[in-house]
């Protein structure tokens, strides 16, 4: 008979210990970009659009292809699992070279954006800092893209504390080279929102280096001598790529949803918009405790594959779940009880607090289906599952919840329209439909990988 894997408080710990300084990290970067706004809006109005515009352009070429590199984590996590850190080494050294031409890639896609400005019709002394700023934050990018190959490295064995004092080192960064780039102090020139972008870059290289010198320096991999001139080693290189384009492209297809839901609405009203905004801003900053929790599973989850240890696999998959779970419940509950006074927080206007906390009660039920999908990807992850998950994310997102967004929103087709409310309820609908299929796609990858127990 075989025996029922429970939830343990032993694993749950052992996940939290690498979650919690991995949500550190992801509120580092985010408050980064919370400070960015800031500063740019106390400078000009103009300014602060044109970062606006701008990181609408570079985020989601940078999450897609820096999610490349989230390949690196599992595959570092199976041969850590194994014992077989030498094997660890060459997988690094592909994640440098595929990291070197993402970047390259990235940067030529950024300093080339003038046609893309102009299809949005931005034009004028708009469209001229917007290009500044992204052709200054271009030089920034493969820096970026290199920290996420060291990142991932580290995190696939489980040393996730060093990225977490990184990102809080960026941030401290971030500050005063932004009021020095912006604002024009202490002789460095005036340059509004395009030092913003100068202020990122520079960031972008301390933390790729921070981590490169973390990398060769610790004792924990000094003997692998990891800073080395990398050589192609086309399996390795293959395998990445392999398991990190699906990773990239799933990104680019959450990323490019909500970039979608920001144009369908924009014809609804200025305060419609900043509602939505609101909305956005604070559960993406809820997301990221599942999210760190989902990145942490991936990582126990690869270790334990990589040892043969399949029972202890499915014990780390089913106290994910409960972790998250509970999570979402609270979260859930806490935006729905206080989703006026979150809304203030954003905003003094009684017609804006009034349509974000409205739309902040239907959010509090996206926590739950969110949470699920995040850390069953996460868990497939360590499963070096990526393409099913893919297509599945693709159809929920794109063929279910925009669409019935877009009806209920919208049109009069199914009921009179809701406005940006219908956009969330599609989300709901979508995301509980990735939910489900991604966890009947564990439950179908964990009978593959079952084994008999003893009673």
């Amino acid at each position: 008979m075989k025996k029922r894997t429970q939830p343990s408080i032993r694993e749950s710990r052992q996940i939290l210990a690498l979650a919690i300084p991995i949500l550190i990290a992801e509120l580092s970067q985010a408050a980064m970009g919370f400070v960015d706004t800031l500063m740019a809006a106390r400078y000009s109005a103009e300014d602060l659009a044109a970062v606006a515009l701008g990181s609408g352009i570079w985020l989601p070429v940078v999450i897609s292809l820096g999610g490349l590199l989230m390949a690196v984590t599992p595959m570092v996590a199976n041969h850590a699992g194994s014992d077989q850190l030498r094997r660890t080494r060459l997988i690094f050294h592909q994640a440098v070279l595929i990291a070197l031409i993402a970047g390259v890639s990235a940067w030529l896609i950024l300093r080339n954006m003038a046609p893309v400005l102009d299809l949005m019709q931005v034009s004028g002394s708009l469209k001229e800092k917007t290009l500044g700023y992204l052709d200054a934050l271009s030089w920034g990018v493969p820096g970026m893209i290199l920290y996420q190959a060291a990142r991932s490295y580290s995190e696939g064995l489980g040393k996730t504390q060093p990225l977490m004092k990184i990102g809080l080192l960026a941030l401290l960064c971030n500050i005063p080279l932004n009021y020095l780039l912006i604002y024009g102090k202490l002789g460095f020139p005036e340059l509004g929102g395009v030092g913003c972008g100068w202020a990122t870059t520079i960031v972008m290289w301390i933390m790729a280096l921070s981590a490169g010198c973390y990398l060769h320096y610790s004792r924990h991999f000094r003997r692998l001598k990891l800073i080395t001139l990398p050589w192609p080693r086309t399996k390795y290189f293959f395998s990445i790529l392999k398991i990190g384009v699906p990773i990239g492209v799933t990104l680019l297809i959450e990323v490019s949803m909500f970039t979608m839901i920001a144009l369908l609405i924009a014809r609804l009203g200025e305060n419609v918009i900043a509602s939505h905004q609101i909305t956005l801003s604070f559960t993406g900053m809820v997301f990221m405790v599942p999210l760190s929790i989902a990145m942490a599973l991936t990582i126990r989850i690869g270790q334990c594959i990589g040892r043969r240890d399949l029972v202890a696999a499915q014990t780390t998959a089913i106290t994910g779940y409960a972790i998250v779970c509970c999570c979402s419940v609270i979260a859930c509950s806490l935006i729905a009880l206080l989703s006026v006074q979150i809304a203030t927080l954003y905003s003094n206007e009684d017609e804006i607090i009034q349509l974000a906390s409205s739309l902040l009660l239907i959010a509090a039920i996206f926590q739950i289906p969110d949470a699920i999908q995040v850390a069953s990807a996460g868990i497939l992850r360590g499963h070096k599952d990526t393409g099913v998950p893919l297509l599945i994310v693709f159809t929920s997102y794109w063929l279910i919840g925009l669409p019935l967004g877009y009806m209920l929103g919208l049109t009069d087709l199914l009921v009179p329209a809701l406005g940006a409310k219908g956009f969330w309820l599609g989300m709901i609908a979508g995301l509980s439909v990735g939910a489900t299929l991604l966890l009947l796609r564990y439950q179908n990858i964990k009978r593959r990988c079952d084994i008999p127990a003893h009673s």
